[in-house]
Formats: structure tokens, C-alpha cells, sequence
């Protein structure tokens, strides 16, 4: 059954929208004719199909065309994918006949955005799996991960018709995963409006209120911003410049991420806004010195915050953008940021990777640039990816950082870092044979541990030794990539020499005895006298010297149920104990969180350590079948719902009214360090409001003083209360809910 003709007067209006909007990128007939050819295929093979929100199906490959064309930038043969990119997954046409219709090239891009089936490994995720195809695509063609984020964009968009646990699982990998790639490809708006969709479905209370205020204060806003640019204005102008200036408002996730991470309210973030100049180079001089010179006549105007000078254009990012930030003081005492920019800068940081292709084109250039460096350096990551889907979607994320650094080889070569990398890091950027071989560094010319965490400035030499070997705590110690999965590379192949030297070991010791077959017999005998919970961890340990044999024979022929028995209970025990919650109660009942259908098991996350009064979001543990109950904005959950939707619970957790608990708050303290404070502090967490205090740590230094304190309390509100208490005693400066 097709579509109604109202259907067909939607689509067609949708149609011609996408071909205005792709005449600036078709340069003949045939162009467009390639465009039309692909319109009618897909929307013949989703014929009838309707969206959940019962709108046409072909509405949805028309929108993602249209946000590549127009907002990220891409050409003719990328709207041709975007149109036929769910053609293959949803309907009976192949990628060969992608390939008959319209060539190798939207064949192999088709199906770099078509999903697998039918190929995932039991032991892991099928989302990690099917975002580990689609970023392998970034070996082949960045195109491909672009129409992805163009068609999730869409999703987002039109995420309102989705019940909410698909709605938890969609978010959760669009913060964890889309929209970090998006910053790192240069599409800052993209990125923005991702992470504002998201907290507007995952967080819609907060976010109505932040976007309330925000046009309260629009005209107040908008009059700063007037006497702010008027003299810079007066100034650019008298030189001769063409240019624009505007102030942007901060999106509104980020000053809701800046509330929750300092918990400070609305009223008190000051910096909602920044003031953006962008002007039109002149040929001579260079672009750099042009940005210097404005900013010049700005610090002319306005005293600039000499530690929040940020240079971008001398070293860029490494996802290719490049402008001048400064803070200045401005009207009534308030901070102000000015980011200066050229009109390509501007492009790139809008567009990033299209625009940084299209300005390279444009100039001939073969020269390799930070975006190449950092493009080359995700290609070979993703060239060897570890075994496990898991470990590559996690080791992918830690190539999305956002904040970097600036460190320098013994020879003067720059090279950019992540911000608390550490000397480990460096090594395995140099070479992964420098990483496996480090046993130390010089740091600014003095020794240190390679596990020293670097600054921006720092001159690192590795020294290394030929027997020197990787550790597995190592992998405490980086944040890289690349370093990561060297590592874990390493520990691999040396477990897996490790299980066959020590299988060949026991299976030539228990010769020694005739016994000619290492039977399970056998191996349930000698596990648990080697505190060993199984054959591998036996035969790595064997093989690594920690397990000697001498008593083996004795082992064998003991009568060791008993042992067996006691080594069971004992690891029972530690499982049990480490499944405890950071919680107490006068009947120690397990935390009152409850499910609207049953009553399954319900733990506490960890992670976040939730409170009633907390909005919350239920995980099934696939192992044990237990309810993880977490923050909805914890960090873990999103990476869960981006690696495991499916185990999202489907209905709202709520906590239950009737059992009366305590559940154990951290909370972090900040001020000025007087007698009597500690005191004060005791009588009204302990007397005021009479709650028990499980631990309490002060440091102070040079009349300041840092603090953390643990408390029990039966929920938010009465934390909230007991905080907002806290914050009345002289000399606190700042009080905040520890945030895992």
C-alpha cells in the first residue's frame, strides 16, 4: 500500500525544499538527475511506511539530505546516500543492487550506514558492535560517520514520538558517543543541539526552566551586550575592517552541565554568553597577525584576564579549529569572553571537516594539518581494534576528548595530548615500542615515575630498557587511546604465552606422578588449593612463576573437600560483599527503590549512589538479573544505554514511601578556616537536624580549608535542606553533593 495523496503533496513539498537547497552543489543536469534518481528509488522502496509518529517514512531520508547539504556542507553523491541510507537495512534491495543502480562508491557508503545482522558475538553488545562498523568507515570515508550524525540529528529532532526507555537508550549514546564525534569533526552546532535534545527529553523539567530564565533575561542580556560592543565596534570601524559581531548564548546543556558540576543556580553563572567577532581577512598580512591586531585594539578598549588567554590560531585544535579567545573586564565589573575569528575560521568551526576540505582544496594545499594529524591518528586506531567490540567503543571515546595540551619532545617537536595525560601516554605517542619499553621520564630535565601526569609546556624524554615490560596497572595510568589498547594488546598476547607455558608446565609436572590426562577431575582438585576460580587464571599464574608446583603431589593425593568447600564460601562471601551498598538502616533492609510491575531485585549503582528525591533510571545486569538503579545524569548510565539499550528498564523506577532509611551522601566543603568551625559544622548536621555523620575530613592550608564529609539522610530534600544549612555557617565558602 503507498502513501495518501496528502502524503504525496508532504513529500513532494519536502522534495522540493532539498532541491533548492542542493543547487549550490550541483554543477550540471545530470547532478540533479542523480539526486532525482535516488529521491524515487527510496521512496519507492518505503512506500507506505510510516514513522511512529505516524508522518511518511520518506520524510525522514529527505531531512537527513537536507542536513547534509545544509548544514554540514556535503556534495551530491552524500545527499544521494543520506536519501538511500535506510533503503537496504529496511527493505529487499541489496548493497549490490546499490552498487548496479549507482555505483561502487554509494554502494560501499550505503552500507558503511547499514546495520549489521546476524553477525554479532554472543559475549558482546549489538550496539557496540554496529558502531565499531560505522567508525571503521572512518578508514574509508569520513563521509559516512558525517551522514550518521546528520541522520541521528534528525532523530533527535523527532525523538518526542519515542516511549521513554527508548528515549534513555537514544540520548545515552547520542551524549556518550555522537556527540563528542561531532565536536572532534569540527561540527560545533551539530554538537550543541545534540546535547541540548538530549537533556530536553532526558531532563525536560530543568531544561523548560533554564530556557524560561534565559528569556527573562534576554532584553537585560541583549542591553549589556549593546554597551559592551559599542566601542569595540566605534574602533574596528576607524580601521577599516569588515566584520561582524554578535554575542552568543551558551546552549543551554552547558550552563545546565556547569549548575550540576559546580551546584550553583542559574543566578550565579555568570559567563551565559560570549562575544564573537568574525571579519573577512585581507590577503596581506597573514591571518594570524590580522586576529592579533583586533585583539589588540580590544585590550585598548578592555583590561584582558592575562591567565584566560587562549591561542588556537598559533597551535589549532585538533579537530581543525582556530580563533583568539580572551577575557576582558567589561561594563559593571563583569567577564567577558571575545572570541576573534577570520570568516574560514568561522566556516570550519561551523562545518569542520567539509569546510576544512573545501578552504583546502581551494588553496592547493598537500600540507598535512591538525585535522589530517588527528583523522591519521583515528585511522590506525581503528585499524587494529582490540577483539572485543566493548573494549573498542570505550578506547574510540577516549580519542573524543575535548580539552588538550601542548607538550614537547627532548628535540623541540610539539605534540597534543589530552588533558591529565601523563608521561605513559606520551611514550605510546612517540611509538608503541617507547610506551612497552618505559621505565621512566625526564620531565623539564628531572626524573619521574612515567606514570607523572603532564602539563601544557612540559619537555618529556623516555627512558626506556630492552627488559622492561607493560603492567596491567598501567591501565590506570593513561587516558589515550592508543596507549590503552597497546597495553592491553601486550597483556594479552603475554596472558595467553602465559596459560600455554603453564598448561605445558603442570600437564609435565603431573607426568611426574603418571597422571597422563589433565582431567577436570584433576583441575577441580588443585584450583582451589591455588585459590584459582578458574583453568586460565591457574595455568597465567602457573606460567608466570606466581604458582610453584612443589606441593602439587601432596594436593593431589589430600583429601581436600574441606579446602574446596572453605575457598567456595569465602568467594561467595566476597561476591556477596562486593555487591553491598553504601548504605545503613536501623533493620539494614535493602534501599526502598520499587518497580511498577513486580518487585525484582534492586541495587544501588555505585557509580552514583542515587537518594530518593533523584530522578532514576533502572539497568538489568544480564548476568545476575538484578535492577541497577542510577542518577539519570550519571555518566555510567549513558555509557550503558549507548553500549546496552536494550537492558534499559522499559517502566519508571519509583522509590518507595513506606520503609523508612538512610542512604550515605558525600558531601565537599569549602572556606575559610577558623576556630569553632568544626564545631559549628558538628552541631548542625548532628544536632540541628540529627543525622548521623559516618566520616568527616578537614585539611587546612594557609588559612583555607578543604573538606569532605559523609552523612546519612532518608533523602534529597533533607540533604538539600542540611546543605543549604551548612551554607549559612560563617566562613563556608562553597558546599556541594560529591559527584561520582
Amino acid at each position: 500500500m503507498g502513501y495518501t495523496e496528502e502524503d504525496e503533496i508532504l513529500i513532494r513539498k519536502h522534495r522540493d525544499d532539498l532541491m533548492r537547497s542542493c543547487e549550490k552543489i550541483c554543477r550540471s543536469e545530470a547532478d540533479r538527475e542523480f539526486i532525482n534518481r535516488a529521491f524515487f528509488l527510496a521512496k519507492e522502496a518505503h512506500a507506505g511506511v510510516r514513522r511512529r509518529s505516524g508522518e511518511p517514512y520518506m520524510l525522514h531520508p529527505i531531512a537527513v539530505a537536507k542536513i547534509v547539504v545544509d548544514e554540514i556542507g556535503l556534495g551530491v553523491k552524500s545527499v544521494v546516500a543520506a536519501l538511500l541510507h535506510d533503503v537496504v537495512e529496511d527493505t529487499d534491495y541489496t548493497v549490490e543492487d546499490m552498487e548496479q543502480l549507482f555505483g561502487p562508491k554509494i554502494a560501499s557508503m550505503v552500507d558503511g550506514l547499514t546495520k549489521m545482522s546476524g553477525v554479532f558475538k554472543s559475549d558482546t553488545s549489538q550496539q557496540a558492535e554496529y558502531f565499531r562498523k560505522v567508525l571503521l568507515t572512518l578508514s574509508d570515508d569520513v563521509r559516512v560517520i558525517l551522514i550518521k550524525i546528520a541522520d541521528r540529528l534528525h532523530n533527535m529532532r523527532t525523538l518526542g514520538a519515542m516511549p521513554l526507555h527508548k528515549q534513555i537508550k537514544i540520548t545515552g549514546e547520542t551524549i556518550y558517543l555522537f556527540a563528542p564525534l561531532a565536536y572532534r569533526l569540527g561540527l560545533y552546532a551539530i554538537k550543541s543541539e545534540l546535547e541540548d535534545l538530549c537533556m530536553k527529553y532526558r531532563f525536560p523539567q530543568q531544561y523548560a526552566e533554564i530556557t524560561q530564565k534565559l528569556n527573562e533575561t534576554e532584553i537585560e542580556r541583549q542591553d549589556f551586550i549593546n554597551r559592551f560592543n559599542a566601542p569595540i565596534i566605534e574602533a574596528l570601524k576607524r580601521d577599516g575592517i569588515q566584520f561582524e559581531i554578535s554575542g552568543r548564548v551558551k546552549s543551554v546543556y552547558s550552563i545546565w552541565s556547569k549548575m550540576q558540576r559546580k551546584q550553583i543556580p542559574f543566578e550565579e553563572i555568570y559567563d551565559l554568553f560570549a562575544i564573537r567577532i568574525v571579519f573577512q581577512a585581507l590577503p596581506f598580512p597573514p591571518e594570524k597577525t590580522q586576529c592579533w591586531q583586533i585583539y589588540s585594539s580590544i585590550t585598548d578598549i578592555y583590561t584582558p584576564k592575562p591567565d584566560r588567554l587562549r591561542d588556537w590560531i598559533s597551535i589549532p585544535k585538533d579537530n581543525g579549529y582556530e580563533a583568539l579567545h580572551s577575557t576582558v573586564m567589561g561594563p559593571d565589573g563583569v567577564w567577558v569572553e571575545v572570541q576573534i575569528r577570520t570568516q574560514r575560521m568561522e566556516d570550519i568551526a561551523e562545518r569542520g571537516f567539509a569546510a576544512h576540505w573545501k578552504y583546502k582544496k581551494a588553496t592547493i594545499s598537500q600540507n598535512e594539518d591538525e585535522f589530517d594529524k588527528w583523522l591519521k591518528k583515528i585511522r590506525t586506531a581503528l585499524n587494529s581494534p582490540t577483539e572485543n567490540a566493548i573494549d573498542f567503543l570505550d578506547n574510540f571515546k577516549l580519542s573524543l576528548y575535548i580539552s588538550e595540551i601542548v607538550v614537547f619532545t627532548p628535540k623541540g617537536e610539539s605534540r597534543k595530548l589530552p588533558n591529565g595525560a601523563t608521561a605513559l601516554d606520551f611514550a605510546y605517542d612517540i611509538h608503541t615500542k617507547v610506551g612497552n619499553g618505559a621505565i621512566g621520564a625526564k620531565i623539564n630535565h628531572k626524573i619521574a615515575s612515567v606514570t607523572t601526569e603532564l602539563h601544557s609546556g612540559d619537555q618529556i624524554e623516555i627512558i626506556t630498557s630492552d627488559t622492561a615490560r607493560p603492567k596491567a596497572e598501567w591501565l590506570e595510568a593513561v587516558t589515550t587511546a592508543k596507549a590503552r589498547q597497546a597495553i592491553q594488546a601486550f597483556l594479552k598476547r603475554e596472558q595467553q604465552n602465559n596459560i600455554e607455558r603453564g598448561m605445558a608446565m603442570l600437564e609435565q609436572r603431573l607426568k611426574e606422578f603418571n597422571i597422563n590426562n589433565l582431567s577436570g577431575r584433576i583441575l577441580r582438585k588443585i584450583m582451589p588449593a591455588y585459590e584459582c576460580r578458574s583453568k586460565d587464571e591457574l595455568y597465567s599464574k602457573i606460567g608466570a612463576g606466581i604458582i610453584n608446583l612443589h606441593d602439587l603431589e601432596k594436593i593431589i593425593k589430600s583429601n581436600s573437600k574441606n579446602k574446596i568447600l572453605k575457598f567456595w564460601t569465602l568467594f561467595i562471601k566476597e561476591r556477596e560483599a562486593d555487591d553491598e551498598t553504601a548504605q545503613t538502616s536501623d533493620s539494614e533492609e535493602t534501599p526502598a527503590v520499587r518497580h511498577s510491575e513486580s518487585e525484582p531485585e534492586f541495587v544501588i549503582a555505585d557509580c552514583c549512589n542515587p537518594i530518593p528525591g533523584d530522578s532514576v533510571v533502572g539497568f538489568r545486569d544480564a548476568a545476575t538479573g538484578k535492577i541497577i538503579v542510577h542518577k539519570a545524569s550519571c555518566n555510567e548510565l549513558n555509557r550503558l544505554a549507548a553500549q546496552f539499550g536494550k537492558n534499559i528498564i522499559k517502566d519508571e523506577i519509583k522509590w518507595s514511601q513506606h520503609k523508612k532509611m538512610s542512604f550515605l551522601a558525600n558531601i565537599e566543603l569549602r572556606g575559610i578556616d577558623r576556630i569553632g568551625l568544626l564545631l559549628d559544622l558538628a552541631q548542625v548536621v548532628t544536632g540541628d537536624f540529627s543525622t548521623n555523620i559516618r566520616e568527616i575530613g578537614i585539611h587546612s592550608h594557609d588559612g583555607v580549608f578543604e573538606g569532605r564529609l559523609g552523612v546519612y539522610v532518608s533523602d534529597a530534600d533533607s540533604l538539600n535542606a542540611l546543605l543549604d544549612k551548612i551554607r549559612k555557617i560563617k566562613g563556608i565558602d562553597s558546599v556541594k553533593r560529591e559527584i561520582n
